[in-house]
């Protein structure tokens, strides 16, 4: 059993508690506020003049699969299979490396958990999933059972194979393929609905709990164009789509929000590398917030997850993005959007233990991260030690 007590409590869902005392027993908490009995023998953690918020979520990242650090031969990232343009049947749990170096990095800035995609270089580039950020040797330790998603690529990024002399080259015809896949998936469930025993097609079977509305369709789409696109799709076979980057989204929020479809808004600490990211500002959160959608944050990256903090604290100064909404935006948002926010997100009764404390504001660059807590374990995290050379 573990107190974490005295500390300012960022419940998320249920205000503020001041000089609150949290209770953690076989991974969950138990108790929460001002005037809980401690049980004689629990382990306690004092965070007196430290801030305590759920652990941080990081919507949508790459860690495990990048091939950190990059000195393997041969391609060193597992994120893009790049031979073929539809690549629904992949799945990152065949990719993922436990031990990467990223989920210390992401620990010590406060994460606890993170949704782990392939790359966009696809048209649909395979399965993705939520994972705790808990130390580890293999995936299933990690891993949360149920929550794949599809990963799925609009823009400038799936053009590439038109320099490899194969389609895609536009994205009138990257949409194309895209329609024609998941329509082949549809007309693939009836048959095998009709004929049981119909040969199976990995590809299409990948895809069927796609169109069925039972797994989420993770749309990658920063211009204005192909966000508009990819909600034509998700109405068209009627997904359960979420818009990744939705970069240009501010130019049409209240159309993304009268939808009803959720953004995982970010990066926000890269260059300006591709022309579909000359729009990009700090105030697409806000704005989109504003028009009533469902908004998260995220850093889209490997061990660069533990600089979203900071980004987001630019997103509250100079984009008009409340603290609050921010601190949902990595809590209890992202929670939503994966379908998770009954077990995480919010320091609240039952829920997992999955918490951190910090030595400040979160989203300032001065504030440190002193402790995690994952499914109730706790991590001190070591914010100074100085490498050995």
């Amino acid at each position: 059993m573990l107190a974490l007590t005295n500390g300012k409590l960022f419940t998320v869902t249920k205000g503020v508690i001041e000089n609150g005392t949290i209770l953690i027993e076989d991974g969950k908490i138990t108790a929460i506020g001002q005037d809980v009995k401690i049980p004689r023998g629990a382990k306690k953690l004092d965070c007196s003049g430290k801030w305590v918020t759920p652990g941080f979520i990081e919507a949508h990242c790459h860690v495990g699969i990048m091939g950190e650090p990059m000195s393997r031969p041969g391609p060193p990232s597992d994120v893009n299979e790049m031979t073929d343009p539809i690549t629904p049947s992949i799945d990152v749990l065949d990719g993922f490396d436990a031990r990467a170096m990223g989920f210390k990095f992401a620990r010590e800035a406060g994460f606890t958990a993170g949704c782990i995609l392939p790359g966009s270089a696809n048209l649909i580039g395979g399965k993705g999933g939520t994972f705790k950020f808990k130390k580890a040797c293999t995936v299933e330790e990690m891993y949360i059972p149920g929550t794949a998603v599809m990963k799925f690529a609009l823009g400038e990024n799936v053009k590439l194979y038109g320099g490899k002399g194969k389609p895609p080259m536009t994205r009138m015809q990257a949409a194309a393929f895209t329609r024609e896949a998941l329509q082949k998936a549809c007309e693939y469930a009836e048959k095998k609905k009709a004929d049981p025993k119909t040969p199976t097609d990995p590809k299409m079977e990948a895809l069927v709990p796609v169109v069925q509305g039972k797994m989420k369709a993770r749309i990658h789409a920063h211009r204005v164009d192909d966000i508009n696109t990819g909600l034509r799709l998700i109405q068209e076979f009627k997904l359960n789509g979420v818009l990744e980057h939705c970069t240009e989204g501010f130019m049409i929020a209240d159309k993304i929000a009268k939808l009803g479809v959720p953004a995982i808004i970010g990066p926000f600490g890269t260059a300006y590398s591709k022309s579909e990211l000359n729009n990009r500002n700090w105030c697409t959160p806000a704005i989109m917030n504003k028009a009533g959608s469902h908004v998260a944050l995220c850093m889209d990256g490997d061990t660069r997850t533990n600089l979203l903090p900071g980004y987001v604290g630019y997103v509250i100064a100079k984009g008009g993005l409340s603290w609050e909404d921010a601190l949902e935006g990595v809590t209890i948002n992202a929670a939503k959007i994966l379908d998770l926010d009954d077990r995480m997100g919010s320091l609240e009764v039952g829920k997992d233990a999955d918490i951190a404390v910090f030595t400040g504001d979160p989203f300032c660059n001065y504030t440190l991260c002193t402790n995690t807590i994952i499914d109730g374990e706790l991590y001190e995290n070591e914010n100074f030690v100085v490498p050995e050379f």
